[in-house]
């Protein structure tokens, strides 16, 4: 039997270099402990989730050039960073850590997506009823000056925003200007531009007019009714640069357009139902002390027992209206007739904006992570502990027109700093209205981009940056002057 002698044990490399670049990866971590949040900060693993995190954020601000919808790449990014948490935290015995750290950052946007999904149903129900059509006939057919529906569009979107989202309303005035416009890219960029201002001015001071406020109104820093506290700082950042604006408007007038647009069945209703929901949502934090995507998920319900009374009744309600078009002898109500088609809200549902909740979801996550890594309680020594609360506040505002300003919002939402009801006030403004500065800054100017792509441009956003400028600032003065008694109570 020819039997050989056991070889020595050689040195596996690999094994060793992998060894090794674990203990590298999690060198600032003691393996030994058991409570508490690592701080990751100095650590290799830290590095990469900051590297992902801005190589994902570059891609989602060139979205306009590369044509990729923005969610993909913070979806991706949410994926490598909270799986280099997992794997440092699972090496060091603390798996239920990041478990726990992941399902709270993951429960604080469930509660915001389903806010906002159904608002978003709402907004595709109306639309669906052609209550925006209806509004924006009704402008074109009044023949307004270029001059009046500059300042018709933008107080219209400082007026609706606050209900409708800045989003929706932007891209609602939009169409009205692109319709009447006739090809007029000045006018239609400089138009737009006070849209996106206005819209995003509106917005900041309620609830529902942008993520950020309802991001602040569902972590419980601000009530409801203290929102409209902004109300004056908000229209001094729309009225300063409208007015400047306004002075460059030509003098025309477009011509009239002939079009009839009829609401369809239930739409008033359904903008009554939509109201009763924003009522709810606000009985259920402020009375109950529950929170809002409570009365706003009832609210999906209201909307659901009345599409099925529409459905139940549609083909009475067919008859009637034909019988009654049919005394009258019009012919054109008598051809609608045949083209409609039943609602239904699964329909609106589907139609709501699912890249942007989708990327609501990884930033949130992203900065979810970076901040369990460590980074944002770095970040908030930085900011609050070294600079002065105001200043870095202004300082974020405008930060958000080039980062966005969702995760400047969750970010500093997450640090929790100890501020004055002032300065949550102040954050909430600036970081509302920051984004204004660049076309890139806010969901509405992205999506006005895309809308009246070649009239609204990136550069022609960013020559009217110094008049948005005075207009921030003069929101900031406003602020601190009309609200200066809440910025005396500390903590």
């Amino acid at each position: 039997m020819n039997s050989r002698l056991p070889l020595p044990d050689r040195p596996r490399l690999p094994l060793l270099l992998f060894s090794l670049f674990a203990l590298w990866m999690v060198s600032p971590v003691t393996l030994a402990a058991t409570t508490g949040a690592l701080d990751l900060t100095d650590s290799m693993v830290g590095g990469i989730a900051v590297l992902v995190f801005i190589i994902a954020y570059i891609l989602v601000m060139s979205e306009e050039k590369l044509h990729m919808r923005k969610s993909k790449p913070v979806l991706v990014a949410a994926g490598i960073i909270w799986g280099l948490i997992g794997w440092v935290y699972v090496e060091a015995g603390m798996p239920h850590a990041a478990e726990e750290a992941f399902n709270e950052t993951f429960l604080e946007f469930a509660q915001l997506m389903l806010f906002l999904l159904v608002a978003m149903t709402y907004i595709n129900a109306m639309d669906e009823r052609r209550v925006f059509d209806a509004l924006r006939t009704w402008m074109v057919d009044r023949g307004f000056s270029y001059r009046s529906l500059f300042w018709l569009t933008g107080v219209l979107a400082f007026v609706i925003s606050p209900v409708a989202d800045n989003l929706t309303t932007a891209l609602l005035m939009c169409t009205v200007v692109i319709k009447v416009a006739e090809g007029d890219r000045a006018f239609i960029n400089l138009c737009c531009v006070n849209i996106v201002v206005a819209a995003n001015a509106g917005g900041a001071f309620s609830p529902f007019g942008d993520i950020t406020t309802l991001m602040v109104w569902q972590a419980g820093l601000i009530e409801f009714y203290e929102f409209f506290e902004l109300l004056i700082p908000s229209l001094f950042n729309f009225l300063v640069p409208a007015v400047i604006m306004s002075l460059f408007v030509k003098k025309r007038r477009p011509q009239a357009q002939d079009e009839i647009v009829d609401l369809k069945r239930g739409a008033k209703r359904i903008i009554a139902l939509f109201l009763l929901t924003i009522a709810t949502a606000v009985a259920c934090h402020t009375l109950f002390g529950l929170p809002p995507v409570l009365g706003m998920m009832t609210g999906l319900g209201y909307l659901q027992f009345f599409g099925y009374y529409l459905r139940q009744s549609l083909p009475r309600s067919l008859e009637r209206k034909r019988e009654r078009y049919s005394r009258r002898g019009d012919q054109r109500k008598l051809a609608q007739l045949g083209s409609v088609v039943p609602f239904d809200v699964f329909s609106r549902v589907a139609r709501a904006e699912w890249d942007t909740l989708l990327f609501f979801y990884g930033v949130v996550m992203c900065v979810g992570g970076l901040g369990f890594l460590g980074y944002l309680s770095m970040l908030s020594e930085l900011l609050y502990t070294e600079w002065n609360a105001t200043w870095a506040n202004v300082v974020l505002g405008v930060v958000s027109a080039v980062v966005d300003n969702i995760p400047v919002m969750f970010a500093v939402l997450t640090m929790q700093p100890e501020m004055s009801h002032g300065h949550w006030l102040l954050i909430t403004l600036t970081a509302g209205v920051g984004g204004s500065l660049l076309s890139i800054g806010s969901a509405a100017g992205v999506a006005l981009m895309g809308h009246a792509r070649g009239s609204y441009t990136f550069m022609g956003h960013l020559k009217w940056a110094p008049v948005i400028f005075l207009g921030y600032v003069a929101s900031i003065l406003a602020h601190l002057w009309l609200n200066a008694g809440s910025f005396a109570i500390s903590g």
